[in-house]
């Protein structure tokens, strides 16, 4: 059985200060929550713009779960935790 894994995107923007003290603190957070079964990718609004926009993306910083706009805004260090796991635990069934 395949190893279940979570792709997380998040969506910044150059200059986004929110976006500059979240992104390393966020990214800690979902590689811990997820036990080496996250693959994270960053995603540059202005050089994206189509795929942001096709995903529902208004404003960063925003998480994206497996292709799905689950953030729209910054979450919570906990929110993320808890919704990485779920998805993980979900996978798994």
């Amino acid at each position: 059985m395949a190893r279940a894994e979570i792709h997380v995107e998040v969506f910044t923007a150059p200059g986004c200060a929110r976006c500059a003290a979240a992104r390393e603190r966020l990214r800690s957070v979902a590689e811990q929550a997820g036990g080496g079964r996250v693959r994270w990718r960053e995603v540059d609004v202005t050089q994206e713009t189509g795929y942001a926009i096709s995903l529902g993306v208004l404003s960063t910083p925003a998480i994206a779960l497996d292709g799905e706009l689950v953030f729209a805004t910054l979450p919570s260090e906990a929110q993320l935790r808890t919704e990485i796991a779920r998805r993980l635990a979900a996978a798994r069934r």
